[in-house]
């Protein structure tokens, strides 16, 4: 079966694997967290780019067939620079879902929470300039959320403090539709339907970029589940014990987790 690479920051884009063993169970695949570094939304824009590029080229030399960078930040910063690099592996990226939130808003008015390296990217702000005739968007940057989710404590007082903060505005200007721009927030879903109701639609796009994923990269007829394999640049043990914490489709996978230095 073909190995896939899936690689953020840290936690985050354990929520786009999860995804991937819903609709991909079979394939083989290696998650790399570069937690020694997260979180990325407030590095700068060189340096998310290079160093995402270091990440890729380390997943491709362990024989992954297609990479998926699950973290929105990287993807605004890096994809293009990666994709000419490796431009015979497949590289599949993830933005915040704000097309379809504009569809999808009978206020027209939409909130995107995300990083503040995505909300100044070039990317981001060039699909947005496609779609202002259709809504307005009301951007927040989710300072301080990355870390407090990196705990694995989702509970943790202040994460409820800080949604108050960043989405009680939103809510205020009419904004019936909220974009989670950042692969760590769909982990805070749950406590954002809590505090703001279903009356809040919640925009994530992992469903989407899975279902690109196994249109370049079909499975092959096999019902067992394929392997994973969790890499971390600063705690392994640590990062297998989260995974199985948060994610919900993991079920009978060979599991294995190792340390590694890029």
């Amino acid at each position: 079966m073909p190995k896939i690479g899936v690689f953020d920051s840290g936690i985050g884009g354990l929520s786009i694997l999860d995804e991937a063993f819903l609709q991909a169970p079979s394939h083989d695949y290696l998650y790399l967290a570069d937690s020694v570094n997260a979180p990325y939304g407030e590095q700068s824009s060189a340096w998310v780019a290079s160093r995402s590029l270091q990440l890729c080229s380390w997943l491709i030399s362990q024989s992954c067939s297609a990479v998926v960078v699950a973290c929105n930040t990287a993807t605004a910063q890096a994809i293009d620079q990666i994709r000419k690099k490796f431009p015979q592996t497949p590289i599949i990226g993830i933005e915040p879902g704000i097309k379809p939130a504009a569809t999808l808003s009978q206020t027209k008015k939409v909130g995107v929470l995300a990083t503040a390296s995505t909300l100044q990217s070039e990317k981001f702000n060039a699909l947005l300039a496609t779609l202002l005739g259709d809504c307005e968007f009301i951007t927040q940057a989710g300072v301080g959320l990355v870390p407090l989710i990196e705990t694995g404590d989702l509970q943790h007082p202040q994460l409820e403090q800080l949604l108050i903060q960043y989405i009680n505005p939103m809510v205020q200007a009419n904004a019936d539709t909220l974009v989670l721009g950042c692969t760590h927030y769909p982990f805070l879903e749950p406590l954002i339907q809590k505090l703001f109701g279903l009356n809040l639609h919640v925009i994530n796009t992992s469903s989407a970029v899975i279902k690109q994923m196994c249109r370049l990269i079909p499975e092959a007829t096999i019902s067992e589940p394929g392997s994973v394999t969790y890499y971390s640049t600063q705690n392994s043990a640590q990062l297998e014990t989260l995974a199985k914490q948060l994610m919900s489709h993991q079920r009978t996978r060979q599991v294995s987790s190792e340390m590694v230095a890029i």
